[in-house]
């Protein structure tokens, strides 16, 4: 069975970098059926993309939602089969639930894990 859960600190000063990871167990991170995905959900709002990698035939590939490219970073651990992610210079807006998922097509990410609040406050 495929899991994934996420990790980190679940309290982010203003101006400091959220910084998560995403553990993932019964797959390994490095096939190319698959991209390991990033959404968010603030709090009352709709989820959010953040944005996504994999490898695919040319190697591996990252893409960020263009709001929020210029302070995401996405990276791999394979040696723990780990997904991480990195938010600069974070607001009180950024306060979300975040999540990590598998994605293997468009609009379809299956499983999810179960999310981890962050909240972004002084």
């Amino acid at each position: 069975q495929v899991q994934l859960q996420e990790s980190g600190p679940g309290l982010v000063k203003p101006s400091q970098t959220l910084s998560l990871t995403c553990t993932v167990s019964g797959d390994s991170i490095t096939t190319n059926n698959y991209f390991w995905t990033w959404i968010r959900q603030p709090p009352g709002k709709g989820l959010e993309w953040i944005g996504d990698i994999g490898d695919i035939g040319a190697g591996e590939s990252t893409t960020y939602s263009p709001p929020l490219k210029s302070r995401t970073s996405i990276s791999r651990d394979t040696s723990k089969n780990q997904i991480a992610l990195q938010l600069n210079s974070v607001t009180p807006e950024d306060t979300a639930v975040y999540y990590c998922a598998r994605w293997s097509g468009p609009g379809f990410m299956d499983p999810w894990g179960n999310g981890i609040l962050v909240t972004v406050s002084s």
